[in-house]
């Protein structure tokens, strides 16, 4: 059995390139084999199905042929032809007059737009092309074409399942590729707040924004970069964990037999969802600060002298973030774990017992290994989760405190997604912040990739019994 599962994975990059060379075989044996209306489809997208009767098919496809054209000549060749430069023609002011030249933000988006177009068009004409292939089989077999009502019809019936994707899957190229690959762009250029278009142009840069990232001579990110991503995988670990933990521990205590006002207790730690993160957050900020109320009573009964520096001390500000975060993440993992914690059979606890088992050792063999096997999956989403927890670090001190030895206004409990803010909206440091998203999402994809196949619950899904 597993010899064959091993040749599926020798078997599957071949394929690939097998699938490639079936489609160029596809278009070589059809233009062959293909009457005129076949070979004139070939330029002419949608005027074979046409010629045979296929109205609503072959319309489809010549619009698809006519409006890329239309956006093609109308103004997207114009940007595509200059992607290579992003501009050459600055913008400038002759006396009272603006004469406006190349803006390199456009050229970039709409170069980017157009090389999707030009994409999707092949994938459209590789669709003309079978579509009359088919065509011309089912007229060779003697059988009749379906009618336009009939073609029409099945977009509600069997092909109801292109008609339903066809708007959403437009909608995440547009909304969702085509940003995520336009900022990987920007990543290769010097986009910042002195390349501002259209006044100023951007240009190429290669790879020296990321080399800017790593280097830790002449001025370089790297000693700031390190620091953001250990405190970025140190805070991540830990709140997955301690939250995790407790939450279960937490659970497990209010189950207990003997425990009175299960529900009170369960209603007043659910009382922290129902609360906006952003008004709990900010309020909890106001109460640690200098002059808040924690500080203030402290002050005033005499236990302290001076302020606690919640937020001002580094690592001070680091534990108070994580305090915090116990009490946001503890409901959710605790009314997770109690939905769980009622699906053990209580025969395993029995036999335990019988066996001479103490309360530890049944956690330990019994609760433990059954939560982390169901659990697995949100576990590795929820460390995810908290690589990008914008919420709780931005508004609890907005990164702060500063220290002089960060560069690009990182702050000691900036994550990696807050610092990639700052850039963004602060400093408006384009290039930096493109790499900074290409860096969080490499690492964000290596470490739930790699965790997510060492899951006992996806290598053995039945291992547990």
């Amino acid at each position: 059995m597993a010899r064959g599962v091993d040749k599926k994975k020798k078997n599957a990059a071949p394929s690939f390139f097998e699938a490639i060379g079936d489609g160029f075989k596809t278009i070589g044996v059809t233009f062959a084999e293909g009457d005129i209306k076949t070979k004139l489809s070939y330029l002419i997208m949608g005027l074979g199905p046409i010629l045979r009767g296929q109205i609503l098919i072959g319309a489809a496809l010549l619009a698809c042929e006519a409006l890329f054209f239309w956006f093609m000549f109308g103004f997207g060749w114009k940007y595509l032809s200059k992607i290579t430069t992003l501009g050459t023609v600055a913008t400038q002011k002759i006396k009272r007059k603006t004469v406006y030249g190349d803006n390199s933000f456009l050229i970039l988006l709409f170069g980017v737009l157009a090389v999707f177009a030009l994409i999707a068009l092949i994938a459209l004409w590789y669709i003309n092309i079978k579509e009359n292939r088919k065509e011309e089989l089912i007229l060779k077999e003697g059988k009749k074409l379906p009618t336009n009502k009939e073609s029409f019809l099945s977009l509600l019936d069997k092909n109801f399942d292109k008609t339903l994707l066809a708007l959403p899957v437009t909608g995440v190229f547009i909304f969702t590729v085509l940003p995520i690959v336009f900022m990987i762009l920007v990543a290769f250029t010097n986009y910042d707040k002195n390349h501002q278009a259209p006044t100023n142009l951007f240009t190429w840069v290669g790879l020296e924004n990321f080399k800017n990232l790593v280097s830790f001579s002449n001025g370089g990110l790297g000693p700031t970069f390190v620091q953001v991503l250990l405190w970025t995988l140190a805070w991540a670990f830990i709140a997955t964990f301690v939250d995790y933990f407790l939450g279960l521990a937490v659970a497990i205590l209010i189950n207990k037999k003997g425990i009175k006002f299960k529900r009170l207790w369960r209603t007043i730690l659910v009382v922290t969802i129902a609360v906006p993160q952003f008004v709990s957050l900010l309020y909890v900020m106001k109460m640690f600060a200098n002059d808040g109320l924690i500080n203030g009573y402290l002050l005033k009964w005499g236990i302290i002298k001076n302020y606690i520096p919640f937020w001002t001390n580094p690592w001070l500000a680091r534990f108070t973030i994580i305090v915090v975060n116990i009490w946001i993440g503890i409901p959710y993992m605790m009314l997770i774990a109690t939905g769980l914690l009622m699906n053990i059979p209580e025969d395993l606890y029995e036999s335990a017992k019988i066996d001479g088992a103490n309360g530890w050792q049944m956690f330990r063999s019994i609760t433990l290994p059954y939560m982390l096997f169901v659990t697995g999956p949100f576990l590795l989403t929820q460390y995810t989760g908290n690589l990008n927890n914008f919420n709780v670090i931005y508004l609890l001190t907005q990164g702060k405190p500063q220290s002089m030895s960060l560069a690009e206004r990182a702050g000691n409990t900036d994550l990696l997604v807050t610092w990639l803010y700052k850039m963004t909206v602060t400093d408006t440091n384009y290039k930096m912040a493109a790499v900074l998203g290409i860096v969080v999402f490499i690492v964000t994809a290596i470490i739930s990739l790699g965790v997510y196949n060492m899951l006992p619950s996806v290598r053995d899904e039945e291992g547990f019994q």
